[in-house]
Parts: structure tokens; C-alpha cells; sequence
């Protein structure tokens, strides 16, 4: 089968998500005889790996969120749709987006699906109204107002046992995020915010990891795991391993230490963060009950062909989060690598190939790090384990690199030194709308729905 490429138009290239994989793909076929339209529910590339650094008052949302309008002006084949994707129908080869009261029907003749995912309570939904994840710019900054907020409102409170609670924060989950955030609530209590207060100090801040693993960032092995752990405790932080969440309210949470048959303790907390797992966008499923033998995995993952397509669709490709390919993380560069294979599918069946002659997709593992504290991170590549400051200066030089603008690195830079070389932080500006948006919306949402009832 070969590639439609009517005189009276080109190919058709549809993507879905503004995340590394969609935008990746999109600036892969700049050059390409095709028209590009990506569609997503977001007006910006979102940097995800430093969204911590938003909610904890290192970085603003400008400079790892550029409009994604703005940074593909130039790229004459290229058209942005904002909208939230409803539908896609493999068989008429269209898209189906809403934005508002309007829905749009765009056609394609090669789709590439990078719709990531988002956080997962593991079947307790009710969670993330007191535990919100860290996967949207919303929750970075829902996150700051509440972690800023909570020492607010211990300065003002006059109980002993209300103070203490304010002053307790909890982290689920010691992936990467889960080890960056903690890190950085427990530098933002003993450094920036020391000596700030008159009725509390700060630095008395409690703050807690948990995580259900018998270990701290569980993919990089117990060699960076327990350097990682021996870091934050020395910061202060309490690691609880081997402990599960089993309810989390408005006052605190209640976990199972030492497994399944451990005994349940409560933990009384003002700031909750959740970390602990994700689950991909339902565009997965959608895509699967439509490919006769195409599977989700438990994450709600496409188990994908070798070429990253769905079976009996050689033209619909699945990359990213939504991806489930063995050895493949849910990282960045998984994401990227995807999309330069799709994109280098694409363009050579226009120039006549066809998708039998497909080589599979292979993953070229180019490590993982994450971040504990200033001048100290692990890093993990191939065999090569090492942590510290040398680390540190990778982290810093590899994010950097991936950040999108010139302006945009200059000021991370800059923040950087202020907030690593100082105690300083520019952002910690907060509002009472950011900390109770979510409750405002699940409330309208409710009246909406009783009254499309009535």
C-alpha cells in the first residue's frame, strides 16, 4: 500500500499531544511534503520533568510551557488546532476534536497518536482531590499554593497540634518526581524559607517520602536508590519503604507500613503530593477496540506493532506514553526516538517505500537521571552508575539542552543560580484560586449535571 499524494493535496500528517513525542514529530517534518495540523488540549509544550521545580518556586510556568503556536509560527506546513481530542474513527481515517461547543472533524492520512498519560490512584479516584499529581501546569501551581499556603497558615493558627499538621508534608511515590519533589520541599523549609516566619520556624518542617517498594527510585537500582535515600535523610526527610497508601482525606493519610499484613498508622498532613504511578489517556483504548488483535496493557498502554503502528492500520502510529513497548520507559526520550521513527516512516513512504519494507522501532537507552538536592543528583548510564555533584552538572546540562528557546535557557540558568548558589527563589508568588480552582470546577461540574438532570 502506498501513500496517497493526490495533485490536488498533500499527505495528510494528523498529530495528537504537544508533548515531546508531538511536538518532536511535528518539527521532524518541516521539510516534508505534507501538511501538518497538531491537535491538543493544551495551548503549550509542557517540559514535565521540571514542573517540580514550578510548584516549589524555582521556575515559572513561562519557561518549560512556551505556546506551542509560538514555537511552530515558522513552520509553514504546520497548523495548531487547540482542542480536546472525543474521537477517532480508523476506518474513515478522522479525528474528531472539541474546543468549547464546537467540534471539529479533521481528516488524515498518517496519524500519529502521542496523547501521554496522567497520574493514577490505582482505582482510589477520590484521592487526587487531597493528593494532586504533577502532570499538568495546574497542579504545579496548585501545589505551590498549598505547600506555600501551609506554612501560611501555621504562622497564623494558635493550636500546637494544628501547626504541626500544617508543617507536615508527604510525598508518595520515590520515582524521580517523587525524590525531585521531596528534595526540594525540604530545601525550600531549611533554606529559602528560614527565618521568613516569627511564630514558626520552618526549618522544623516535617517532611516524608513513602513508597510501596522495598527501595527509593526502584528502575536505577539499589546502588543510586540507596544514595539517593542516604542523601534525603541526611536532609531531614523520613523515607518510609514498604509502605502503601490505603485511604488519604483532607486531614492526612492513613498508610500500611512493612506491606500488606503491616499495621495501619495515620499520618496527620496539610500538603499531600502523589506520585506514585500513571495511567495512559483513554485514546488508547479508543484506538484498541477499533484494531481487530491491538491490546492495552494494565496502564491503559497500546501494545503496538514492531513499527509502533496498530495491527491492520500500517498509517496510525502510537508513541510516547500511550506506547507499550518492552524495555521502552515512559520517559522524554522515549517519547522523541518515537517520534523521529514515525516521522522517518512517513517521509520515506513518500518517496515511494512501503510499510513491509518498515525496520522495527529500536529504543537506544541513553540513561536516566533525577535530581535529590542542590549539587547532588544520581545518574545512570548503560553500566555507568554515579551520583553527586558530577551528576548534578549532567542533570543540569541535559535538561537545559531539551528546554525549547534560547530566552528560556538563559532565565532557567539564571534562576538556577539564584535559587543553588543562594537561598533565593523568584517564584513563590500565590493565590487562593490556584489552591481551590479544583474544587470550584468539581463543584460546577456537579450543579451542571443536577440541573441537566432536573
Amino acid at each position: 500500500m502506498t501513500v496517497e499524494n493526490n495533485a490536488g493535496r498533500r499527505h495528510r500528517v494528523v498529530i495528537i499531544g504537544s508533548g515531546f513525542g508531538g511536538l518532536f514529530a511535528a518539527k521532524n517534518l518541516k521539510r516534508a511534503d505534507v501538511d501538518v495540523t497538531l491537535i491538543a488540549k493544551t495551548t503549550h509544550h509542557l517540559f514535565q520533568p521540571l514542573l517540580y521545580q514550578v510548584a516549589t518556586g524555582i521556575l515559572s510556568v513561562g519557561e518549560i510551557a512556551p505556546a506551542t503556536r509560538i514555537i511552530l509560527r515558522k513552520q509553514r506546513n504546520a497548523q495548531v488546532l487547540l482542542g480536546d481530542v472525543v474521537g477517532i474513527d480508523l476506518a474513515n481515517k478522522t479525528v474528531t476534536s472539541k474546543l468549547l461547543d464546537w467540534e471539529r472533524v479533521t481528516p488524515y492520512d498518517s496519524l500519529i497518536v502521542a496523547a501521554g498519560a496522567q497520574q493514577s490512584y490505582f482505582g482510589n479516584d477520590h484521592f487526587e482531590a487531597f493528593a494532586p499529581g504533577m502532570k499538568t501546569v495546574d497542579d504545579a501551581l496548585e501545589l505551590r499554593g498549598r505547600i506555600l499556603g501551609a506554612f501560611e497558615a501555621a504562622e497564623v493558627t494558635m493550636s500546637d497540634e494544628e501547626r504541626k499538621r500544617r508543617l507536615t508534608f508527604v510525598v508518595v511515590g520515590a520515582g524521580p518526581t517523587g525524590v525531585e519533589v521531596v528534595g526540594q520541599i525540604a530545601e525550600l523549609a531549611d533554606r529559602t524559607l528560614k527565618g521568613a516566619f516569627r511564630s514558626i520556624d520552618p526549618t522544623h518542617a516535617r517532611v516524608i517520602l513513602i513508597e510501596a517498594a522495598s527501595a527509593v527510585l526502584p528502575p536505577m537500582g539499589p546502588k543510586l536508590g540507596l544514595k539517593a535515600q542516604r542523601r534525603l535523610e541526611k536532609m531531614g526527610v523520613e523515607v518510609k519503604l514498604n509502605t502503601m497508601v490505603t485511604d488519604v482525606d483532607y486531614m492526612g493519610l492513613t498508610v500500611k507500613e512493612g506491606g500488606a499484613d503491616g499495621e495501619e498508622n495515620r499520618i496527620e498532613c496539610a500538603v499531600k503530593v502523589w506520585s506514585a504511578g500513571v495511567q495512559a489517556s483513554s485514546l488508547g483504548k479508543l484506538i484498541a477496540d477499533q484494531s481487530d488483535g491491538t491490546e492495552v496493557d494494565r496502564a491503559g498502554r497500546v501494545v503496538v506493532e514492531p513499527d509502533l503502528t496498530v495491527k491492520g492500520h500500517p498509517h496510525v502510529f502510537v508513541i510516547g506514553d500511550l506506547m507499550s513497548v518492552p524495555g521502552v520507559p515512559g520517559m522524554a526520550q522515549g517519547a522523541i526516538q518515537g517520534a523521529v521513527y514515525a516521522t522517518k516512516q512517513i517521509k520515506a513512504e513518500l518517496k515511494g517505500s512501503q510499510p513491509a519494507d518498515r525496520k522495527p522501532f529500536k529504543y537506544l537507552n541513553k540513561g536516566s537521571m533525577a535530581t535529590v538536592s542542590r549539587f547532588s543528583a544520581v545518574c545512570q548510564i548503560g553500566k555507568i552508575e554515579f551520583g553527586g555533584f558530577l551528576a548534578w552538572l549532567a542533570w543540569l546540562g541535559l535538561h537545559l539542552y531539551y528546554l525549547v528557546g534560547s530566552r528560556n535557557r538563559i532565565v532557567a540558568v539564571y534562576s538556577w543560580f539564584i535559587t543553588f548558589l543562594g537561598r533565593g527563589r523568584a517564584q513563590l508568588a500565590i493565590t487562593e484560586r490556584w489552591v481551590f480552582a479544583r474544587r470550584a470546577l468539581e463543584q460546577s461540574r456537579d450543579q451542571s449535571a443536577e440541573k441537566s438532570i432536573g
